[in-house]
């Protein structure tokens, strides 16, 4: 059981673990949430609990079974570093994206003081790139508890980037995604915050991905910065 992505800077979503709580306001309009409902109602067995938080064991080696290989973004409708999140279960998600070594698989969480505090007992796979959420300013801690970590590439999601973030340190920082939030409510990103962004990361010679604009209707507003497309990842 595979999901194509329209995610722009994956493939697929792998999701072992659905459901999750807001933490930062980053999470006021969480997509997972309204997309988890919404499954729900449809009456999708995954999502037979909503959003609340839910491990699925029939989910952990599916990656095995994909051959081609494709870039994987792992929980997207949830947060593998949720406290609730059971250690040994991570542990098991782990083990899984090791074997699958063909496969990119891409980990984004906002606990990042739970990945710091986990990440001496994981043992890294040179496949899985490590990210996390940073909103605003007051959240730029999170890069550095990321950077304190064994993972092999670390990479932030700027989005949605609800605030400036100026003179970033950006030491150990191997990929910069930026995007505006979409959907019901969506506030409003200045495209400053969004260029000054880009040219620290061309400053530090960092791969740059513009994800989009963002609003309530996000095909609106496209993807294009100072008339081109920033699609840059880590090689």
């Amino acid at each position: 059981m595979a999901q194509n992505s329209a995610i722009e800077w994956t493939e697929t979503t792998w999701n072992p673990l659905t459901g999750c709580t807001k933490i930062s306001p980053g999470c006021k309009h969480c997509y997972a949430e309204r997309m988890s409902l919404r499954l729900q109602a449809m009456g999708q067995s995954n999502y037979a609990n909503g959003f609340k938080m839910t491990l699925h064991e029939h989910m952990l080696e599916v990656p095995l079974r994909w051959r081609k290989p494709r870039l994987v973004f792992v929980n997207s409708m949830s947060d593998l570093f949720h406290n609730d999140s059971p250690e040994d279960f991570i542990q098991r998600v782990f083990d899984v994206m090791r074997r699958a070594s063909w496969h990119v698989f891409q980990v984004l969480t906002k606990r990042s003081d739970r990945l710091l505090n986990l990440s001496p007992k994981i043992d890294w796979p040179d496949n899985v790139w490590m990210g996390v959420s940073v909103e605003r300013v007051d959240y730029a801690f999170r890069i550095d508890h990321l950077r304190q970590t064994g993972a092999k590439v670390r990479f932030l999601s700027l989005e949605p980037l609800l605030g400036p973030l100026s003179a970033l340190n950006l030491d150990g920082i191997h990929w910069v995604i930026a995007g505006g939030e979409s959907g019901p409510g969506a506030r409003p990103m200045e495209e400053a915050w969004v260029t000054e962004i880009r040219d620290q990361c061309l400053d530090a010679n960092i791969p740059f991905f513009f994800k989009q604009w963002g609003g309530v209707v996000k095909s609106r507003g496209g993807r294009s910065l100072e008339g081109r497309t920033w699609d840059e990842m880590p090689t």
